[in-house]
């Protein structure tokens, strides 16, 4: 069966993935933002399937600005669990590949700081598990 997802939700999709890495590297910003964003950016990029397909078309479309860590969290924490429902609907597989893929890239993005990660990045990293498994 072949999936054909719609412009919007392809946005949806990089919406929510790299979106989590932007909260992550606000959440990190006393230690180095920069470092997070740039390895849960990796590990988004490596991404298979159709989920990875996605990941790595053009990012156009995607709105990650906003004037605090809230307005970011306002639209990335909804596309994160839309995302999910999305893909359970029309690729059961790809959900949980979604999901993971997510996850290895938070998973990086915390190691990038040195030590364990705070009690902000940690908070962070949970608000996002929730919400993927909200769906």
């Amino acid at each position: 069966m072949s999936v054909t997802l719609t412009d919007q939700d392809k946005i949806t999709l990089r919406t929510a993935a790299y979106g989590a890495v932007s909260l992550l590297a606000a959440a990190g910003a006393t230690g180095s933002p920069h470092k997070v964003a740039t390895q849960g950016s990796i590990a988004l990029a490596s991404a298979t399937g159709l989920v990875g397909h996605v990941l790595a078309d053009k990012s156009t479309g995607m709105d990650l600005s906003g004037k605090s860590v809230a307005e970011l969290a306002d639209r990335v924490l909804p596309a994160l669990t839309a995302s999910v429902h999305l893909l359970k609907r029309q690729a059961p597989v790809e959900a949980d590949n979604f999901r993971s893929t997510v996850l290895v890239a938070v998973e990086a993005a915390a190691r990038a700081q040195k030590g364990e990660p705070g009690p902000t990045m940690a908070d962070m990293a949970r608000k996002i598990t929730e919400a993927l498994d909200a769906a």
